[in-house]
This record gives C-alpha cells, sequence and structure tokens, in this order.
C-alpha cells in the first residue's frame, strides 16, 4: 500500500490512496485506517532503530495559510506522537516539519484531491554509521 523509494540516502515512503496517513478536513486526529497504516510503519522502524524519522505534514487549499501551517503542524505532530506515545518509539529519531497547502500531490480543485492532499508524509533517514557500513559493503562486491 505505499510506493517506497530512494531519495539521496533516504527512503521516502509514499502511501497510496487506499493505506495512506490522511486526515478530515480541519482535522488531526488519526483515525483507524491511519493507525493500521502506521503500525505497520512501526515494525520496519523497530527493524531499523538506528534510523531517523522525518514526519511531514500537510494540508488541502481550504482555509488560510496560518490555519493551513497550524493544522498541518498539528497532523505531524500527531503522527510523531503517536509513534513515542503509543508505539514507545524513541523520540530522539523524529523531526516533525510542516508545509501547509504549499506541496499538494493532488489537484485541490475536487474533492478527491483535496482529500490526497490532507496527508503525512514520512521519510526514513539512515544515520552515519549504517552509510559507513553500506559504503564497506559496497567496497566488498
Amino acid at each position: 500500500g505505499a510506493k517506497v523509494e530512494r531519495v539521496d540516502d533516504g527512503i521516502v515512503v509514499t502511501f497510496d490512496e487506499n493505506s495512506g496517513v490522511n486526515f478530515a478536513t480541519n482535522k488531526y486526529n488519526i483515525n483507524e485506517s491511519s493507525k493500521a497504516t502506521l503500525d505497520k510503519l512501526t515494525g520496519v522502524l523497530r527493524e531499523f532503530p538506528d534510523t531517523k524519522v522525518l514526519v511531514i505534514g500537510h494540508t488541502d487549499s481550504s482555509g488560510g495559510d496560518e490555519l493551513n501551517m497550524t493544522l498541518s503542524k498539528n497532523r505531524a505532530e500527531a503522527v510523531t506522537n503517536y509513534f513515542v506515545g503509543v508505539k514507545q518509539l524513541y523520540a530522539g529519531r523524529f523531526t516533525t516539519n510542516w508545509f501547509g497547502e504549499n506541496n499538494p500531490i493532488a489537484t485541490n480543485d475536487t474533492a478527491e484531491g483535496r482529500a490526497k492532499n490532507r496527508r503525512v508524509n514520512i521519510v526514513i533517514v539512515p544515520n552515519e554509521k549504517m552509510k559507513r557500513d553500506a559504503e564497506k559493503e559496497a567496497e566488498g562486491n
């Protein structure tokens, strides 16, 4: 239910419309289907405890700029708090960021497009030790 792609040193997890971390209009509470997605991702994060995690909140274009920045911040923080508070992952791994309506992945002209834009993206970044280990492994091949 997700596309995983390498971007520079990190892994970007982009969820499809059936399994994403999405939100209702003007809401930042994590719904049950989003919890299921985060629960699956928790397993991956536990398997690779040396990674850093960037959680990025977004909104659709409904509402003003200030409201959307606050809403996207609250969405990113809700996901981070879920990982840390509920799933007991180490808080120092997580960084939150937010962009309001500035990075849409779909049109804001339709209800379906706006629903896709009300989301949180997650980027998994290896730490320096993991990068060095990967370089050593590549040299050995």
